[in-house]
């Protein structure tokens, strides 16, 4: 293997090409320790040292400092490390080791944004959400389960808020009246048979 090419990335960070291809950003200093030139060759043994004992290690640490501040999903925090630049090698180890750890686990990250998302959103919206954010349909549908009779509850709740919002009153709204307030409860994610089912409890 040889260093075909070494571009400065920043003021302390540098782009690593072996032949031909990019394969790492180390910082300079790192750069002087293992003794990497453009032109010279690079063994099996040195490539193998920097991925397992500097980039593995930088990216677990990349990942530990994002979720101290909060939750990530897992897509969200691979997502990260591409913008740092690692290798999909070195993303999926450090991913794996937080996941050890618990520090990333999708179905508890679905299950928690479900329960407090549906306090403000339709069951369609938060769903929307979760699928954006990576998480598979799988583990969405089975967080919507467990919440279930949470949902039913938290959906009809925020229908009747968002009808006081908009100053509906049955006594007096017209059938247009009603027809854009229905209108307007689809477009934010709620079901028409939940919204005719709300709105028909207080005519």
């Amino acid at each position: 293997m040889q260093v075909t090419e070494i571009i400065e990335l920043s003021k302390a960070k540098v782009k690593v090409f072996i032949d031909n291809e990019f394969a790492f950003v180390l910082y300079k200093g790192e750069l002087r320790t293992y003794k990497l030139k453009a032109g010279e060759e690079i063994s099996e043994n040195v490539y193998h040292q920097i991925v397992d004992e500097v980039l593995v290690k930088r990216a677990k640490l990349r990942c530990m400092n994002l979720l101290k501040s909060r939750d990530y999903t897992r897509f969200q925090l691979a997502t990260k490390l591409k913008q740092g630049l690692y290798s999909d090698e070195v993303i999926q180890q450090a991913l794996d080791y937080v996941a050890s750890y618990h520090y990333i686990d999708d179905a508890r990250y679905a299950e928690d944004y479900v329960r407090y998302g549906l306090q403000t959103k339709s069951k369609k919206q938060v769903m929307l959400e979760l699928r954006k954010k990576g998480v598979s349909s799988e583990i969405i549908e089975d967080a919507m389960m467990r919440c279930d009779n949470e949902t039913e509850d938290k959906e009809a709740e925020l229908i009747k808020k968002l009808l006081v919002k908009k100053k509906y009153m049955a006594a007096t709204a017209t059938r247009e009246d009603k027809s854009k307030i229905v209108a307007f409860l689809y477009r934010k994610g709620f079901s028409l048979d939940k919204i005719h089912t709300i709105i028909g409890e207080i005519d």
